[in-house]
């Protein structure tokens, strides 16, 4: 029986690059290959999962087309339990065109798609009340997802005794504050990354945001800051930890990387201590290559690298 169930953005990834600058107006630039992948939220937190031998069952909504037959066919090929994806005629699967561009953060070019129609109601609470942990992966990315709708399942969830991890993708013309207020409080771990954070706190420092959050009624919260590391907040206290450095090639994968090792973590019941440098050994693992899965540690990689490398995380009361 799987322990993890993953839902949230499905997306056909195609790769550009890298290349070492910007091409000139109406210059060509040949590539030696452009791979298309799996890509979103649940996919890559799924596919990381396997990769540390967890048993993981996706949700989430494809087009009834090519790239929906050749992301299900992959999901499944890593082992990935796909009996409740949700197929449709209306809109074609999700795609995202990613640019990358040596010294330069990643470019996206996004088409929604099939993800629009991605609803709470397409969560079926049988197969909730199975699984240790559930991952919703992309909200504010999906419009079908109505919050209050979401704020239900997750009480569902947590009256079942399942652990719920909520990650997000903001947009820059956020305005949705009072309706993720009202889902705050029922959210288990909230992950956003650091500007995500901005944008919805209107904080610049960590500090400040993680006190927005439990003002708010957060549960917990973790939030990323790629080569800074990352802080979080729980039961009222606040852990700060310093990020591994590793040679990057492409970042796309990492911050879902980083929430596949939270979820590993609380499947064992980790203190914070011990699950952000899991976490942080697993996201870094995952710049090292083109695609957002590919060069993702182990579960015994990654303690082995944790071994010979310890990370500094530092504990204190909520000021």
């Amino acid at each position: 029986m799987c322990k993890v169930g993953c839902a949230g953005i499905l997306v056909s990834d195609l790769f550009c690059g890298p290349i070492p600058k910007f091409p000139r107006e109406g210059q060509l630039v040949a590539l030696d290959q452009m791979p298309s992948e799996v890509g979103g939220c649940a996919a890559n937190v799924a596919i990381d999962l396997v990769k540390q031998d967890v048993e993981v069952s996706i949700l989430g909504c494809l087009g009834r087309d090519p790239d929906g037959a050749m992301l299900q066919s992959c999901l499944e090929r890593h082992g990935i339990n796909c009996e409740n994806l949700v197929q449709t005629t209306s809109h074609a699967t999700s795609k995202t065109v990613i640019l990358l561009v040596e010294g330069h953060d990643r470019r996206y070019f996004h088409m929604v798609g099939a993800n629009s129609e991605f609803t709470v109601q397409d969560i079926d609470r049988s197969w909730l009340k199975s699984l240790e942990v559930f991952y919703l992966g992309g909200i504010f990315s999906m419009p079908g997802i109505d919050l209050r709708e979401l704020a239900e399942l997750l009480d569902f969830c947590r009256a079942n005794q399942v652990t719920t991890v909520v990650d997000v993708v903001i947009p820059q013309d956020f305005e949705g504050n009072d309706a993720l207020r009202e889902i705050l409080p029922h959210v288990d771990y909230f992950m956003p990354n650091d500007e995500e954070a901005k944008l919805i706190t209107g904080q610049t420092s960590p500090l400040d945001q993680l006190r927005w959050f439990s003002n708010a009624g957060s549960h917990a919260v973790v939030i990323t800051k790629g080569h800074e590391g990352a802080v979080a907040m729980h039961e009222g206290e606040v852990w700060q930890s310093s990020a591994y450095q590793l040679p990057a090639i492409d970042p796309s994968g990492a911050g879902d990387a980083f929430a596949s090792g939270v979820v590993f973590g609380l499947l064992r019941h980790w203190e914070m201590s011990k699950l952000l440098p899991y976490a942080s050994a697993i996201g870094a693992s995952a710049v090292r290559a083109v695609g957002t899965t590919s060069s993702v540690f182990s579960s015994e990689e990654a303690m082995r690298f944790i071994e010979n490398n310890p990370l500094d995380v530092a504990s204190s009361r909520f000021a």
